[in-house]
C-alpha cells in the first residue's frame, strides 16, 4: 500500500513502524529504492527493552526541533521548518510564562485500565511536566510507558490526573470517559485524592508520545492547571 504511492521519503515517528509487525523493515524499502527517515525522538536517548522501550537520556523538545529542520533539508523547505520551529518555542514559552504549579504532583495515564500504562520520567510527559514545573510521581522509572498496578498509582496518590483521550478501541479503558468511569467505579482508585476532587486534565494520545504535538500538550495541561486552580 506504501509503495504504491511511489514515495520518494518515508518518515516514521516510532521505530516498530519499521520492523516485524509494522509496515516493513528499512531494508525493504531500501531494496525498492525508497530512502527512510527516523525521528530522532525514537532513536535517540532510547532503548530497546521491551514494550515501548527506556530512555537513557530525557527526551527533549530540541529532537522535536532537530526533525523539523532535518525534514525541511531534505524537503527543500528549510525556511518553513525554522518557521514552525519558531512557533513551537513561542508557544512553550508563553505556557511556562502563564503556570506556575512548582510541586504539584501529577499522573499522566496513556491507555488500559486493566493494567494501566502510566508515564515514567523522561518521555514526552516529562518535557510537560518539566516546562510547567509539576512533580511526576512516577519519575523514578525510566521507562517510557510502563504498566504498573492501581494499589500502586494510588499509594502515589498525585494531586491531578492528565488522561489520555485515544480514539482506537483495542482494550479497555481508552477514551477518557471510559477511564473517568473506571476511576471514579474502582473502589482502589476513587478514594484518590484526584479522583474525589475531580481534578482531571484530558489530553489527546498524540499530546503525550513525542512529537511537535507535545507542545500543544503543554499548552493544555497549562491551561487545564489554570482551570483547576493550580497553575497560579
Amino acid at each position: 500500500a506504501v509503495l504504491a504511492e511511489e514515495p520518494d521519503l518515508v518518515t516514521a515517528s516510532f521505530g516498530s513502524t519499521f520492523d516485524k509487525g509494522g509496515t516493513a523493515p528499512r531494508a525493504r524499502f531500501t531494496e525498492f529504492g525508497v530512502p527512510t527517515y527516523l525521528a530522532p525522538s525514537d532513536c535517540e536517548g532510547k532503548e530497546d527493552t521491551g514494550g515501548d522501550g527506556s530512555r537513557s537520556t530525557d527526551f527533549t523538545l530540541d529532537l522535536v526541533y532537530k526533525e523539523i529542520t532535518e525534514l525541511g533539508e531534505l524537503t527543500g523547505t528549510s525556511q518553513k521548518a525554522a518557521d514552525v520551529v519558531a512557533d513551537l518555542k513561542n508557544r512553550v514559552k508563553a505556557a511556562a510564562d502563564t503556570v506556575h504549579a512548582q510541586g504539584t504532583t501529577v499522573l499522566y495515564w496513556f491507555s488500559d485500565s486493566e493494567s494501566p500504562y502510566i508515564a515514567g520520567c523522561c518521555g514526552a510527559p516529562g518535557v510537560v511536566s518539566k516546562e510547567l514545573g509539576l512533580k511526576n510521581v512516577f519519575d523514578d522509572t525510566h521507562d517510557e510507558w510502563p504498566q504498573i498496578s492501581w494499589e500502586e498509582v494510588a499509594s502515589r496518590n498525585p494531586q491531578v490526573l492528565v488522561i489520555g483521550n485515544l480514539t482506537r478501541d483495542i482494550q479497555s479503558g481508552e477514551s477518557a470517559q471510559k477511564k473517568i468511569d473506571f476511576l471514579e467505579s474502582n473502589p482502589v482508585t476513587r478514594e484518590m485524592d484526584a479522583v474525589k476532587n475531580k481534578r482531571y486534565i484530558v489530553a489527546t494520545g498524540a499530546e503525550m508520545n513525542p512529537s511537535l504535538r507535545t507542545v500543544y500538550g503543554i499548552q493544555n495541561v497549562a491551561d487545564g492547571l489554570k482551570k483547576l486552580g493550580l497553575g497560579t
